[in-house]
């Protein structure tokens, strides 16, 4: 052995406290060390679940892998790198090595400097005193002579140790959201990204978890979480080499995005939000769910309204008459808010139809001639809060504002822009300040002269399909991704800074804009376009994996389904909405009196049981990805007293075998009673008000029947059910 290799073996050997400073970064329940030697690169240690005192003295040194914590491109160069540049002078080459750490607050720093430029990176840490969660990103500062060019920026890397890694990742598109797939990580790359500009969250998803000890379980297991906090255009990449680790890099596209960082500028990039669970991807998705309600999500804190929204039940027929109705039946329902979506606006160019008056947002008078506040009027009288629906970012070709203002659109230098829905419609450049400004006016006019909208569902219908700003000056034409994205949320932020308690939707042709990047601006999401029922138990278990049931907006829509023609029945409509916001997507008038009852007591039902399903503790029970006929999962509040558990079957067949469900999150000590709701059998199930110990739910469960007791003539293939359990 070579001099060289037995000092590594020596070191390998010895405590990390005896070799380096130590970095600790902790939560509750997580640790995270880092090894931060001023003058060397910063290198990662350990992340995982919190060690002891005497556990972080004897801490041993990752073996076999590259550990730098933010490895940049240049004087390694065939190892894959976070960070890459052109600097002032046209050098390629960086090398970031640490000159100091500190703690403000909540957030570790870890300050890096090039030896030879005067660029400087700093690694941020933030943690949470009451969840378990560590957010990393970094932030760049230019200090040379010129302009450095960034050309790979990524928020952070995390090495995972190899043996049988798996990850679950999520991707769709319209109408067909967040499908879960779960493959196991093998040599090469696994690159996940999203290019579309605006619907970053159709395609491929920004957040992925790494289980640990093989294919992920949903309530045990070693779990890794990751979630770029980002609405823009993102890139996810795991590289698995000849190294004993895998390679995990979050961030910003650098593809046709690169930044030329000017002299004294700070480019800072969006934060990955990590976890760790000892509980499987359920426990994962828990920490993802607390964090979210108690610090990302508007008004987390808060139970949302039960709904009832205009669109698939008039589309854009809109009328006084007809607004005055459906108030009318929601509130008959027990409902609290109603939204009126598209078609209420346009004067020179009325919104009949998709393909024009974007921008124009002035009320159609022909349509709605006492204008917002009859619509007010009306909802008072109704006893239900008031919303409407707004998509302030776009504009069509036949609109008002596109003849004022051509200049104000996306458009390739040159070339005719690319035209979206409706063959007219066009993105508004959110980088030009001026459009950041008439955007906020668009919400701010709405408030200002009608203060009792409670509830805005904002909508974005187009990707950026060409590239370019005729704003942005011709050398700065890579930066239009992230200066949209920047005046995005410069714009939301002073809407929120004037309207703290207004109740927003994020909404982008369904769940196009579901992510972390976005939801601190807004309540909600509309989870999906697509609202048949079976369909959505797929599209909302996959959303579950990083998004709480208080965000996800599930709607009882008409049967046949608008978007697939499949026929369900209503019972099963209502309790697949049931498992998250619940709210109602229909024509009320088209729906028999018997159907209205039904809808009536669901909604009484879940307003006993909504404490627990927006602020409880999800587990994923059986996924429906597992093809065994029947999917179910269970919310369970924080004292454990109270618990909602929701089965549903997917298909049927003649001499079916359905698997028994155990339960999960119960105190075994306690004993449950069993109560069903939304009932529609002549006779009970035979647990209806029985009682059973939490170890005889998870140890065993409860068998369900394959289909309903009602007449033969109301006989379906379908079956689902809602259990309320209390404790005794």
């Amino acid at each position: 052995m070579n001099y060289r290799k037995l000092m590594l073996s020596l070191a390998l050997c010895l405590p990390l406290s005896a070799l380096a400073k130590q970095i600790l970064v902790q939560s509750p329940h997580l640790s995270l060390v880092l090894n931060a030697d001023e003058g060397r690169q910063p290198e990662y240690v350990y992340f995982g679940s919190k060690l002891s005192g005497a556990d972080l003295q004897t801490l041993q040194r990752p073996q076999g892998g590259r550990m730098n914590a933010y490895p940049a491109y240049g004087m390694d160069c065939p190892d894959p790198a976070a960070f890459a540049c052109r600097h002032a002078d046209g050098n390629l080459s960086t090398q970031l090595v640490v000159t100091g750490s500190d703690v403000k607050g909540n957030v570790t720093t870890i300050h890096l400097k090039d030896p030879v430029y005067n660029l400087f990176v700093d690694l941020k840490y933030r943690t949470y005193s009451d969840v378990d969660m560590i957010e990393a990103w970094t932030e760049i500062t230019n200090k040379e002579k010129g302009t450095v060019t960034l050309t790979s920026f990524a928020s952070a890397m995390l090495p995972i140790r190899r043996g049988n890694v798996w990850i679950s990742h999520i991707s769709g598109a319209w109408g067909n959201e967040a499908n879960v797939t779960d493959e196991p990580l093998s040599a090469g790359e696994l690159t996940l990204r999203n290019h579309n500009g605006v619907h970053n969250a159709q395609g491929q998803h920004a957040e992925v978890m790494f289980s640990l000890d093989g294919k992920g379980k949903e309530n045990s297991g070693d779990v890794i979480g990751a979630a770029l906090c980002y609405s823009g255009c993102y890139k996810l990449k795991t590289v698995t080499d000849d190294s004993e680790y895998h390679y995990f890099f979050a961030g910003i596209d650098e593809q046709n995005s690169e930044y030329h960082l000017r002299r004294g500028e700070t480019f800072v990039t969006p934060p990955v939000a990590f976890t760790f669970s000892k509980e499987g991807k359920s426990g994962v998705s828990r920490n993802y769910h607390h964090w979210g309600r108690e610090y990302m999500l508007a008004h987390g804190n808060k139970e949302r309204m039960i709904l009832l929204n205009s669109w698939e039940g008039v589309y854009m027929d809109i009328n006084e008459k007809g607004m005055d109705q459906m108030m009318g039946d929601i509130a008959g329902m027990g409902g609290e808010l109603f939204v009126m979506d598209d078609g209420w606006f346009g004067e020179k160019y009325p919104r009949k139809t998709d393909n024009a008056a974007l921008g124009d947002w002035v009320v159609d008078k022909n349509k709605l001639p006492n204008g917002i506040d009859g619509l007010l009027a009306d909802a008072k009288k109704h006893g239900v809060k008031f919303g409407i629906w707004i998509e302030p970012e776009m504009t069509n070709t036949k609109s008002e504002l596109y003849e004022k203002h051509p200049d104000w659109i996306i458009k390739a230098p040159g070339r005719d822009p690319v035209l979206g829905r409706g063959g007219t419609q066009l993105v508004l450049d959110m980088s030009n300040p001026k459009v950041q400004d008439f955007v906020f006016s668009v919400v701010d006019n709405l408030m200002t002269k009608h203060p009792g909208i409670a509830y805005i569902k904002w909508d974005a219908n187009m990707d950026i399909m060409n590239h370019g700003s005729q704003y942005l000056s011709m050398n700065d034409q890579s930066h239009l991704y992230i200066d949209y994205y920047r005046g995005f949320a410069k714009t939301l932020d002073r809407i929120r800074a004037k309207y703290p308690d207004l109740i927003i939707q994020d909404c982008a042709s369904g769940g196009g804009r579901v992510n972390w990047g976005t939801l601190p601006w807004f309540d909600e999401f509309w989870t999906s376009d697509d609202t048949d029922a079976l369909q959505r138990i797929y599209i909302q278990w996959g959303t579950s994996y990083f998004f709480p049931a208080m965000a996800m907006a599930c709607h009882i829509s008409a049967s046949p389904n608008h978007q697939t023609g499949r026929i369900i029945p209503l019972k099963y409509r209502i309790d697949v909405a049931m498992s998250g916001r619940l709210g109602m997507e229909i024509q009320p008038k088209n729906m028999t009196e018997a159907e209205k009852t039904l809808c009536r007591n669901a909604i009484a039902e879940y307003k006993q049981i909504r404490p627990i399903v927006q602020m409880g503790n999800l587990y994923r029970l059986q996924s429906p990805y597992d093809k065994q006929g029947v999917a179910s999962l269970m919310y369970v509040s924080d004292s454990k007293d109270k618990a909602v558990w929701y089965w549903w079957k997917t298909e049927t067949f003649v001499n079916q075998h359905l698997p028994r469900v155990r339960m999960a999150g119960l105190d075994p000590a306690k004993r449950y009673k069993v109560h069903e709701l939304n009932r529609i059998d002549n006779t009970p199930l035979d647990c209806e008000g029985k009682s059973y110990s939490g170890a005889y739910l998870m140890e065993h469960g409860l068998d369900m029947p394959y289909s309903h007791n009602v007449n033969w003539n109301e006989r379906t293939s379908w079956a689902s059910r809602v259990l309320y359990l209390t404790a005794e």
